[in-house]
């Protein structure tokens, strides 16, 4: 768990991104510093509107750069002008406002609440399944948080979701600190059970999304687990398959459950059975025993797989977790290899909003969006804006069919027809 300082500037729209970040870390344990030199990260939501500001915002990353231990800028100015940052000799991670929370997590499990009952947010239900976890990563200082897993019954979690759909849950988030690994504690696999009956069971027209699943514990249900995907549209063809190296050797290192190849089988098997599909995955750049042929093998992975989402963390250390006795790399070192992969992230998940182009997608309106804009996620979890949504008597919690119309890289745009 990391604690955080997040500083907002401009227009609202940025304020209500700063509201979910915020609202994402806590969900994850995360906790509110006093101020930057207290924070582990520290969060710049910055503006762009006329040159003035830019230089203001320079000169504040420059000043939480002195700091922070890690600095994280976002908004329009990172996304317009990020390279800016860069020739002022800033060391901070440019990211896109909704990229911001899984950065903080640093490769670490999210955290689930003590008590792991349900939450509804709108038309969204949060279902943690279980609490914590069966790996003993050597970064992680979550499982000092957390300890082994403690999975509930089943039929408990089945009568959970149920009530968050009768309450009035359109979309169903699974969460954990690792989904794959319910019912480990009873020495069975229980997630696609558990999935299974969600989806036959509970009345109603909703979505079910999976949360984070590592790939040592999808390995070994894996064609179970896609078999349930393929049988069930109420499932989001979405994973979230967390592989953080693509050199066995810095698994190793860093104590993962899985290596390469069987990462490798896992998307595979979803491959095989699912024609449209996301696969979301994680990399941490900069693990302290990560060569230069390490970090290649990474990239190489990263072309290979082509996953649609990725979420790239330059290491940090965790107080008191093995990897933070570890001579770590240089900052300079970490930040030209995040830099590297970043850029080809951007380039596949780029490439894959452009194949969505021209298409027609069912939909769920999950959220609103900044202006007369509603947020929307696909049969496949890839979020779509619809801009203009009480022209089409849109919001939250309704079903659509829209032709997907353009895109920035990140996410699409799409029309109702």
């Amino acid at each position: 768990m990391a604690s955080y300082h997040i500083e907002t500037y401009g227009c609202t729209s940025n304020r209500g991104e700063s509201r979910q970040i915020e609202q994402a870390l806590r969900e994850g344990g995360h906790y509110p510093a006093d101020g930057p030199a207290e924070a582990d990260v520290a969060i710049l939501n910055s503006c762009t509107v006329v040159e003035k500001t830019e230089r203001n915002m320079l000169r504040r990353a420059e000043e939480l750069q002195e700091q922070t231990a890690d600095l994280i800028v976002t908004g329009c100015m990172a996304l317009a002008q990020g390279e800016e940052f860069d020739e002022a000799g800033i060391d901070a991670q440019i990211l896109h406002w909704d990229e911001v929370p899984e950065a903080v997590l640093n490769g670490e499990c999210p955290t689930v609440a003590p008590d792991t009952q349900p939450i509804l947010e709108g038309s969204v239900g949060i279902l943690p399944i279980a609490r914590g976890c069966m790996s003993n990563c050597s970064y992680c200082i979550t499982k000092f948080a957390t300890g082994r897993v403690d999975s509930p019954p089943v039929e408990e979690n089945v009568e959970k979701a149920r009530a968050l759909v009768h309450a009035g849950a359109k979309e169903i988030r699974i969460t954990g600190q690792d989904t794959a690994v319910y019912g480990w504690d009873d020495g069975d696999r229980k997630l696609p059970e558990l999935l299974d009956r969600i989806c036959t069971e509970i009345d109603g027209e909703f979505r079910v999304r999976v949360g984070m699943a590592n790939p040592g514990g999808i390995h070994g249900i894996h064609e179970e687990l896609a078999d349930v995907f393929a049988r069930h549209e109420t499932l989001y063809n979405f994973i979230h398959a967390p592989v953080q190296s693509g050199s066995d050797d810095v698994l190793e290192d860093m104590r993962r459950q899985h290596r390469v190849e069987k990462f490798r089988e896992v998307v595979a098997a979803f491959d095989e059975r699912l024609d449209y599909w996301t696969l979301s995955t994680d990399f941490i750049v900069g693990f302290p025993t990560e060569t230069d042929a390490d970090h290649e093998a990474s990239m190489e992975l990263l072309r290979e797989i082509r996953p649609e989402k990725v979420n790239v963390t330059r290491f940090s250390k965790r107080p008191g977790t093995d990897a933070d006795d570890m001579k770590g790399l240089g900052g300079t070192l970490k930040k030209e290899r995040s830099k590297e992969m970043s850029a080809v992230k951007r380039e596949i998940v780029g490439d894959v909003h452009e194949t969505m182009v021209g298409t027609t997608q069912d939909v769920l309106v999950v959220e609103e969006g900044t202006g007369d804009s509603v947020k929307c996620r696909d049969g496949a979890y890839r979020q779509i804006i619809v801009q203009h949504a009480d022209e089409y008597d849109l919001s939250p919690g309704d079903f659509a069919t829209v032709e997907v119309t353009d895109h920035q890289t990140m996410y699409a745009f799409g029309q109702p027809v």
